[in-house]
């Protein structure tokens, strides 16, 4: 498996891994096209494709922080989901790196909510029960209520606390 780093919304395979994003996230939850053009301007932000034989398999979006590597998006290609290739990918990210790392879900309010974070969990990621609100993606929607997951060890809410500081204006600035 093959890991390209994408700098530019014209470079190979950001069309259809640009699909998946869109089939894989909420609305809320995603960039809108212009927004995601300017933030791969970005030298701290990795639009991260995974690539096995010229098939893509997946991404992983992520940020390359003071203190963590915060995992933005990742998702694998539908036609390819429940085949542990996530696990692979998420393995690999995890083995190409020195610090902790921190990703966000959704509550546990629906049965796939709760199977992702049982998902994260195996692999070895904390589930930190903290307040954590994120600031809307788009303009217009209200801030999203979510929790963090960490690895490899848990955070304290004072951690959660600097990395909203700290962190949140470099992940959401327009």
């Amino acid at each position: 498996m093959k890991q390209i780093r994408l700098k530019n919304i014209t470079d190979n395979y950001f069309k259809a891994a640009w699909e998946i994003y869109e089939d894989a996230f909420p609305l809320e939850e995603r960039r809108l096209l212009d927004d995601q053009a300017c933030v791969l301007k970005n030298s701290d932000y990795h639009f991260d494709v995974l690539i096995d034989d010229k098939q893509l398999i997946g991404f992983i979006l992520w940020w390359d922080l003071d203190i963590y590597r915060y995992v933005d998006h990742f998702a694998t290609s539908k036609q390819l989901r429940n085949k542990g290739l996530g696990r692979l990918i998420l393995d690999k990210f995890i083995n190409n790196g020195k610090k902790p790392i921190i990703l966000e879900v959704e509550l546990p309010t629906s049965t796939i909510n709760h199977r992702r974070i049982k998902f994260y969990q195996r692999i070895g990621f904390k589930l930190n029960n903290h307040h954590y609100e994120t600031p809307p993606i788009q303009e217009g929607q209200p801030p999203l209520q979510l929790l963090l997951m960490s690895y490899p060890n848990i955070i304290s809410a004072n951690d959660v606390k600097q990395f909203v500081e700290k962190c949140h204006p470099i992940i959401f600035e327009r």
